[in-house]
């Protein structure tokens, strides 16, 4: 079974409280509201306490092009995402050994923020001494489910592939999809959740020399996986494209529907690798926002303290679309963790739809 070896993240450098957005906010849409005070209590609500971005509040007051803002988007992921992969594949808490970049057989580049041909991995590769056969799998469009599904598709290859060693690097930069002049309800609400990350991944097949290298005494295997897509729901999460860049949808239903549809779905996938919920020993979710959060413990009955994880990551870093459910894996791998404990690490996102990962950790 594939295993996850390391993880790491980069922090962009901008720190920015809660409360500084909620003021950029009113000045912004104020006078589009007569209710704005009402509106924005869900700065509050939403618990999160800071976020981090690439620019400074400052930057947004003023007008960016589509072009200057992918710009933006093209150099920070060169060199915050070669930060990330060195980063993890060096990560002393986590591994003995420093792994060779030739090593790396496979990479898979995961984000929804930013567009470049050629792909961002493929710039990395020219600044990191990866060996010039490694193949490269950008993935595009898969929204906050996209850290899951790279995960996923990671297992598969080192399933297919015993011997490699596989990045899944995610870059996500929601602050660069901003529209100022858009004073839409979904705009004041995804302002209030969305933040960037960097993070990276590293998964390893079966007979990859994992021994010589892994730190910790249980790390996680990859028992299995489930990807579903909910029909005829385009509407529900994802990107509206105009000539000004990327125009966030976000339903206010998505509370509800993670309450009534998550739980047959997961129920399905745990029932078919043969172990209840109840045995479950760590739910590794992807922190949408605090109404997901609580979705997710209403929809299948979970203790606050199996939450407790996301809602951290949510509180100090935000909605990082793809890359925040490596921030909540990562406090996992850096817990003592017992042999034979299960995982289920989940994440939704545009279709609508859902990745599960069913974890075990092992010595």
């Amino acid at each position: 079974m594939p295993t996850i070896l390391s993880v790491a993240e980069v922090i962009p450098p901008v720190q920015i409280s809660q409360s500084q957005v909620a003021e950029f906010v009113r000045e912004l849409f104020g006078a589009a509201y007569k209710d704005i005070d009402r509106l924005l209590t869900v700065f509050k609500n939403g618990e999160i306490k800071k976020r981090h971005l690439l620019n400074h509040i400052d930057w947004f007051h003023e007008n960016h092009s589509f072009e200057e803002r992918n710009r933006i988007f093209i150099e920070a992921a060169v060199t915050l995402g070669t930060k990330a992969i060195s980063a993890c594949l060096n990560k002393n808490s986590f591994l003995k050994n420093r792994i060779p970049y030739e090593e790396i057989d496979a990479i898979f580049f995961i984000t929804s923020t930013g567009l470049a041909t050629p792909s961002i991995e493929a710039r990395i590769m020219n600044h990191l001494p990866f060996h010039k056969h490694t193949k490269r799998i950008p993935i595009w469009g898969l929204g906050c489910a996209g850290g899951v599904a790279g995960l996923s598709r990671a297992y598969e290859y080192c399933q297919a592939f015993p011997k490699s060693k596989v990045l899944v690097l995610s870059v996500e930069f929601c602050s660069l999809t901003f529209q100022k002049n858009d004073l839409s309800k979904s705009n004041l609400i995804g302002t209030s959740l969305f933040a960037d990350g960097v993070a990276c991944a590293l998964v390893c097949g079966d007979e990859s020399n994992i021994d010589q290298y892994r730190q910790k005494e249980t790390i996680p295997s990859i028992m299995a996986t489930q990807s579903t897509l909910m029909p005829n729901s385009l509407d529900v999460m994802g990107w509206d494209i105009k000539n000004d860049g990327l125009f966030v949808i976000f339903s206010r239903d998505i509370p509800h529907i993670v309450e009534s549809w998550l739980k047959p779905n997961v129920n399905a996938f745990l029932e078919k690798n043969h172990i209840e919920l109840k045995k479950i020993d760590y739910f590794i979710a992807h922190p949408g926002g605090k109404k997901i959060i609580d979705a997710y413990g209403h929809a299948l009955n979970l203790p606050s303290s199996m939450l407790e994880d996301s809602l951290y990551v949510l509180q100090q870093y935000g909605n990082m679309s793809s890359a925040t459910i490596f921030y909540v894996l990562k406090q996992h791998l850096e817990k003592k963790i017992p042999r034979g404990s299960y995982g289920l690490c989940v994440a939704l996102g545009p279709g609508f739809s859902s990745e599960l990962i069913l974890l075990r950790w092992f010595e």
